[in-house]
């Protein structure tokens, strides 16, 4: 092989060749060998230049000499015998692809050749020497080799095995093929180009590749730093004498090293990957055949990497959607169970549950109540740790608290220490918190403190997730506070549209039942009264509104106190529907236009009984039930109120004796479904109040009633409002 032109000094080495001049370069041409042997004793008449290239060059290219003398290894080979044969028996002799070891000692060096072996004749025919002809394979051996460890490698990289082992085999290969020692260095790039990272380096010692490990990508430092700083090859033939290597010199002295190599590892798109370094013990400088294997092998180690980074993106893609699915399981399944009911001390109850442990190990709740803080809910992986997070209170306006700070500024506040401020953070041995605001439009209304200990600590991501959970637990909270107003609202409205307690009615004992359906958030349109007249007189009425909610509300006030108003001044119960029937047509339209159903009555305790006169105005008709507990519908007509000017009502009259009850009910009760579909109907209406225990009293029947319809529903959530009034005569 020949010496590359100027490359005797440490410089720059040239731009890499195409794939073909490397591959020459590699294979070499194989060049034809002769030699003209004489008599017996092989005497070496004459050789072309190539036979004495391949024997060991110009201390061997000499005649005269018998082959055994000019070169003794081959009589220990056989080939000196083999040319006894030829000559012995005027027969050729070829050898394929034959393991020739030339020289001795430190020189010896392993060749493969292709050769014939003939006989010299002369005119007689008679043998006068050997005549040698071959070819060097030694080349083609070594391309082959190099072709399947390439292809190798090259599975290796299709089977994604790790890149560690890649380059490690990678390295031990060039090793194997180079044809002097020579100890390979593989550095990768940092993600920014701008240091270099250990990869393999087989056969350097330890303490070299950690001291080199993190070095800058730069011009001077070193070969592998100004190569992947220049993105070209550099040759340092002496380490000993050249300036690139002035802070690393005694770092190579220690490690035996004189010569470095360097081949920046390129990207398709030309950004750096790492340095290919070829390292030797003595100062020397590279051949044809060197650079091409750094250049090829340099382009293996791309693939590589480039195919390393690849399954890393992609692994840290699924990564991060893995991740981001999680997060989103964990917010939606908190998410969930802050919505489970409309309680606000249960709702941020869970939202401390939530956080430990995925978030922290320690959770604690705190709201402001009238200008004090409480804590009104806490986590933890014990009962112990749980008491004593529940015993700390902080203090609203303290300025050293942390929880007062972020009640007042509405920032998240992060720390990798205890909290400041008094509180059992020794006993709990805690070591950070993230305590996070929980707002109402704006307005901190209270804060979730997360607390650490041991090794956990919080980062962005944990940061961010707790913001977002904080978030949907205020919110969570803000309508289950909004909830609970309007339960409330509801529920006293509602008290304010129904009786107080059932007055005490002389001669007649009066039970009422009122049952809303859903929560009770909305107001029902069922709605009842008892109310005493002039004369010893009452009057009863019940009746249900189109509709629920605030219009249905304000329906119902206007029924009930439209009837009690004008009741007394009215001969009757027809006027009095009637005066109701104009207040409705009368109103104006924002108050609502639904109708009402309704039966009103007045009755005058007797010693007969009670004496009542009623009117039924589109409702379900009253029931009687006698003594004997028959039951009969009471027969009245009439029209809905608050649909046409006149109602067309008519009054009817009946005595309730001693132990017969009038009912009335609505319609929820009859609609009342069970699970398959069907409805409770007036028939069972009438078997129930028809069952009822004797003797007769005005609660018992209400009992059996309600009893029966959730009997039959299963017990489950009724879809209307549910109303009973019961008078029943007891002649006293």
């Amino acid at each position: 092989m020949t010496r590359v032109p100027g490359l005797d000094q440490p410089e720059t080495g040239r731009p890499g060749g195409g794939l073909d001049d490397d591959l020459r370069a590699l294979f070499g041409q194989s060049s034809a060998v002769f030699a003209s042997l004489a008599g017996p004793a092989h005497m070496l008449e004459s050789a072309n230049p190539a036979f004495f290239a391949a024997i060991g060059g110009a201390e061997r290219a000499r005649t005269g000499l018998p082959l055994a003398e000019l070169m003794p290894e081959l009589v220990e080979q056989g080939f000196i015998g083999l040319l006894d044969r030829v000559y012995r028996t005027g027969r050729s002799v070829t050898g394929r692809d034959r393991r020739i070891v030339l020289g001795s000692g430190a020189d010896a060096r392993e060749t493969f050749f292709d050769f014939t072996y003939e006989p010299r004749l002369d005119a007689g025919g008679n043998v006068t020497g050997v005549r040698v002809i071959g070819v060097e394979t030694t080349q083609v051996r070594q391309a082959q080799r190099l072709t399947a460890e390439q292809a190798a490698l090259l599975e290796q990289i299709a089977r994604q095995a790790p890149l560690a082992d890649v380059l490690h085999g990678m390295a031990r290969v060039i090793e194997d093929l180079a044809p002097e020692e020579v100890l390979v260095s593989v550095l990768l790039a940092d993600a920014d180009g701008r240091h270099l990272r250990h990869g393999a380096a087989p056969s350097l010692p330890d303490f070299y590749n950690q001291a080199i490990d993190g070095i800058a990508a730069g011009e001077g430092v070193g070969s592998c730093g100004t190569a992947a700083h220049r993105r070209q090859s550099v040759i340092v033939s002496d380490i000993a004498t050249h300036a690139y290597w002035d802070d690393f010199r005694d770092l190579a002295e220690k490690a035996g090293l004189a010569s470095c190599w360097s081949t920046p590892v390129l990207a398709r798109d030309g950004s750096l990957l790492g340095t290919f370094a070829m390292y030797h013990r003595t100062p020397r400088s590279p051949h044809d055949y060197d650079l091409a294997l750094a250049r090829i092998f340099a382009g293996t180690a791309a693939l590589a990497i480039e195919r390393h980074q690849a399954e890393q993106a992609r692994q840290a893609a699924e990564a991060r959607e893995r991740a981001a699915r999680a997060d989103l399981a964990f917010l939606l399944d908190a998410s969930t169970s802050l919505a489970a009911d409309l309680d606000a001390t249960q709702t941020l109850q869970r939202l401390a549950e939530a956080c430990v442990p995925t978030l922290a190990p320690l959770c604690a709740v705190d709201i402001v109540e009238s200008g004090r803080v409480r804590r009104i809910a806490t986590a933890a992986p014990d009962t112990e740790r749980a008491a004593l997070l529940a015993s700390h209170i902080p203090v609203y306006d303290a300025a050293d608290d942390a929880v007062a700070r972020v009640l007042a500024s509405g920032v998240s506040e992060v720390a990798r220490r205890t909290p400041t401020g008094p509180g059992p953070w020794h006993d709990l041995g805690v070591t950070g918190y993230l305590c996070v605001p929980l707002l109402d439009r704006g307005h901190a209304f209270g804060t979730m403190t997360l607390l650490s200990f041991g090794d956990h600590t919080f980062d962005g991501h944990t940061v961010a997730l707790a913001e977002e959970l904080a978030r949907r637990a205020s919110l969570a909270a803000r309508n289950a506070r909004q909830y609970s107003h309007r339960v409330t609202l509801a529920r006293d409205l509602q008290a304010g549209l129904l009786l107080p307690g059932v007055p005490d009615v002389p001669g007649a004992d009066v039970a009422t039942y009122y049952h809303p359906a859903g929560e009770g958030l909305d107001i029902g349109g069922d709605f009842y009264d008892v109310f005493p007249l002039r004369d010893g007189r009452w009057a009863f009425m019940l009746g249900d509104v189109c509709g629920r909610g605030a219009t249905a509300a304000t329906t119902t006030a206007l029924v009930r106190h439209t009837a009690r108003a004008v009741a007394p001044l009215l001969p009757g119960p027809q006027a009095v529907v009637e005066a109701v029937n104009r207040a409705l047509c009368d109103r104006p339209g924002s108050h609502g236009t639904g109708f009402v159903t309704l039966v009103y009555g007045q009755f005058t305790p007797t010693p007969a009984g009670l004496d009542i006169e009623l009117i039924r105005a589109g409702h379900t008709a009253p029931l009687v039930i006698d003594a004997g507990h028959t039951v009969r519908a009471v027969d009245a007509s009439g029209l809905l109120l608050g649909v046409a000017p006149d109602p067309h009502v008519s009054p009817r009259r009946l005595l309730l004796r001693p132990h017969e009850s009038l009912l009335l009910y609505t319609d929820g009760l009859t609609e009342a479904r069970a699970l398959d579909g069907e409805q409770f109907g007036d028939v069972r209406v009438a078997q129930a109040l028809a069952g009822s225990p004797r003797p007769p009293a005005a609660g018992r029947l209400i009992d059996s009633l309600t009893d029966a319809v959730r009997v039959f529903t299963g017990g489950h959530d009724i879809d209307d409002d549910q109303a009973v009034l019961v008078l029943t005569a007891t002649g006293e």
